[in-house]
């Protein structure tokens, strides 16, 4: 089972994919003013290659952008791939 946490300090913000409780990977953003944040950083763990948790992750990103009304910067080369890749992802991006 994989469960997906945010973390968010007003200032930066992380969301966190978990698989049986274990980290399996995390997105790391940072605040650009009040209604854009910039994702720049992603990593899955080795151990969990393969299974798409990046993209879920990124995903993740979306729907709370959506959710609060924000756009994404995506500086991070896997984050940028999949949002400019996926026309149906223009609407957030910044």
């Amino acid at each position: 089972m994989t469960t997906i946490n945010k973390e968010d300090n007003g200032k930066k913000g992380k969301f966190t994919i978990y698989e049986n409780e274990e980290i399996a990977g995390e997105m790391t953003y940072t605040w650009a003013g009040e209604k854009r944040f910039i994702i720049d950083h992603t990593l899955v763990n080795d151990k969990f290659r393969g299974k798409d948790y990046g993209k879920q992750l990124v995903m993740k990103a979306v729907e709370f952008a959506r959710e609060q009304n924000l756009k994404i910067l995506p500086l991070c080369p896997y984050a940028k791939r999949v949002l400019e890749s996926d026309e149906n992802l223009q609407d957030v991006l910044f």
